[in-house]
């Protein structure tokens, strides 16, 4: 039987990236979006093509009754789940300068990015733990996609920096949580990815990337990205929970 992994926010960018070396490796899959799925039909039919089964689930991830509406789906279709991906997330509508920030854009991110994936997390580390229970064979573990932006400060967007530090603590404290019932809990930190969510700004980190910005002089991709995932969910890490795999070409590599 093959493995199971549900990504959130997998029906484009980076989340799709990592779905399609998930698919490659043989994971059937649960993709995630908030679009309607006849928007994201040939999404799904992409994938298909690898080999999988797919399903999509839609919903927002800060929402607790979508978030469990989801699972039920995955626990209906698939009858169990190896892998969960915390991949959803969005920028702030406004790059706002931290003394002129708004409440409702920190709320927004927050609830998204933070506290949707912390509360979806629990819920799918609850009944990992009961898959564990059924079948010690099972095998299980949780990535978590953050950013740079989690140690790496741009004020003029905070609130997006602190949702991905708060993920990061996130990610060890359910390492810590579940090393009793043998899951792994990873956090892989993107850099400059080229996805539509930093479309707006490609003009800026093409000159930084230009001036030396990263080790690599390029821009990351959402493949770059799902190589990561893919390699750690194949279970070659199994003795590194709580780690973090840095994906952004040297970027926040200390240099004189």
């Amino acid at each position: 039987m093959r493995k199971v992994a549900f990504v959130t926010g997998s029906s484009r960018g980076i989340g799709l990236g990592i779905a399609e070396h998930l698919a490659k490796k043989g994971f059937d899959l649960a993709i995630n979006g908030v679009r309607d799925e006849s928007s994201v039909t040939a999404v799904l039919d992409q994938l298909r093509q690898l080999g999988v089964e797919v399903i999509y689930c839609q919903g927002s991830i800060a929402d607790a009754d979508a978030r469990a509406a989801m699972i039920a789906k995955i626990e209906a279709h698939f009858g169990q789940l190896n892998l969960l991906v915390n991949n959803a997330g969005v920028a702030p509508s406004v790059r706002a300068d931290i003394l002129e920030a708004t409440e409702e854009s920190f709320d927004q991110l927050i609830n998204i990015n933070l506290k949707g994936a912390y509360f979806l997390t629990q819920a799918v580390a609850n009944w990992m733990i009961q898959q564990k229970a059924a079948n010690t064979d099972f095998q299980a573990s949780i990535i978590t996609v953050s950013s740079i932006s989690a140690t790496v400060a741009s004020v003029n967007r905070g609130d997006y920096c602190i949702s991905k530090a708060g993920l990061s603590m996130a990610t060890q404290l359910f390492a810590v949580r579940l090393g009793e019932f043998g899951i792994p809990v990873y956090e892989v930190r993107p850099g400059i990815i080229k996805t539509d969510m930093t479309a707006g700004v490609s003009g800026k980190y093409d000159k930084l990337i230009a001036d030396g910005l990263t080790v690599q002089p390029r821009w990351g991709f959402p493949d770059d990205v799902g190589r990561a995932v893919a390699a750690i969910a194949e279970g070659g890490f199994l003795y590194s929970t709580g780690q973090v795999f840095m994906v952004d070409g040297g970027l926040t590599l200390a240099r004189l």
